[in-house]
């Protein structure tokens, strides 16, 4: 493993599901105290959630981000204990996952990190019970299409809807107002989009319903203590590079209400050298993105012991 040309990414919501960090915790103490060391600073069983509750409480946003940032963290762990050289040459996280990573810079502390995703999963669910909203994923109908799509229906029907995640060639997610959102999903399948499909979330997630929770969360920023990194971070918001406690902190105090521009932070991470992608955490979602983006990359994945295995197995 060449780790200077590798980088780490960790995902974000959507990629949960009941069963995840089982089996690790069962085969690696160090895993066991990561996820109690969770229960404990969230004052509630979260790993129970995790390993055995199910689907429909897991998915709300409240759980399902500190679930995703945990199993990330107890992952990387295990990994760079039993290899110490496992330290990538940069880091991105797709909007949850973007604090996994800028904890995993060393930017936060696995207690402050933590915290942190706890108020910004309260704060989004706050939003969204009280702007209700959604999102949906528009394939293969290209940006600018797209972009004047929604603009031409948040004029006309008076509600917003937004570009929220530009993910991948091919696939671009939209976040907005319920009746926005259904008339822009029929516009964009009318204008030749291959399909748009609602995504399992009630949150209009990176889109203007979010402005009480982001603002919220500016102050909980400004609170949190941050320091700079020793692994850079690859920011949603420009998809540029990030490593100053400052950086870390004007970058998560805009990203709820903002794109995440994930196609154009994986082609900078190329363009800086990163010729392998290591997805640490639960599914595949970001490997498959990456492998759209780039189908040169070298891409594996951390989910589960098998897995880890798997790619210690390539460590040496």
């Amino acid at each position: 493993m060449e780790w200077a040309r590798t980088a780490f990414v960790f995902p974000g919501q959507g990629s949960q599901s009941v069963g995840m960090g089982r089996d690790l915790a069962e085969a690696y103490l160090l895993a066991k105290q990561t996820f109690e060391e969770a229960d404990s600073i969230l004052g509630m069983s979260l790993s129970q959630l995790m390993f055995e509750g199910d689907e429909a409480t897991l998915g709300q946003t409240i759980n399902t981000q500190p679930a995703l940032f945990v199993h990330s963290m107890a992952l990387l762990r295990v990994l760079q204990s039993q290899h110490p050289q496992a330290t990538p040459a940069m880091l991105a996280g797709h909007s949850l996952g973007e604090i996994t990573a800028i904890t995993a810079s060393g930017g936060l502390t696995f207690v402050d990190g933590l915290r942190l995703v706890q108020r910004r999963a309260a704060l989004m669910q706050q939003a969204g019970e009280a702007a209700a909203g959604g999102m949906a994923a528009i394939l293969n109908l290209d940006k600018s299409t797209l972009q004047a799509i929604c603009e031409a229906v948040s004029a006309e029907i008076g509600q917003v809807v937004v570009i929220a995640n530009d993910n991948c060639p091919g696939q671009i997610v939209i976040s907005g107002a319920d009746a926005a959102l259904s008339a822009a999903m029929e516009r964009a399948k009318a204008a030749g989009a291959k399909r748009a499909l609602r995504l399992n979330v009630s949150t209009a997630n990176h889109s203007p319903l979010m402005q009480s929770a982001e603002s919220a969360f500016a102050d909980v920023v400004a609170e949190t203590p941050f320091q700079d990194g020793y692994i850079p971070v690859y920011a949603n918001l420009t998809a540029r590079r990030i490593q100053t406690a400052a950086e870390f902190r004007h970058e998560l105090s805009h990203q709820l209400t903002r794109p995440v521009l994930w196609t154009d932070t994986i082609r900078q991470m190329i363009a800086d050298g990163a010729t392998t992608f290591v997805e640490v955490g639960n599914r595949d979602v970001l490997s498959g993105l990456i492998r759209r983006i780039d189908p040169n990359a070298a891409i594996y994945r951390i989910s589960d012991v098998a897995t880890l295995q798997a790619f210690t197995a390539e460590c040496h």
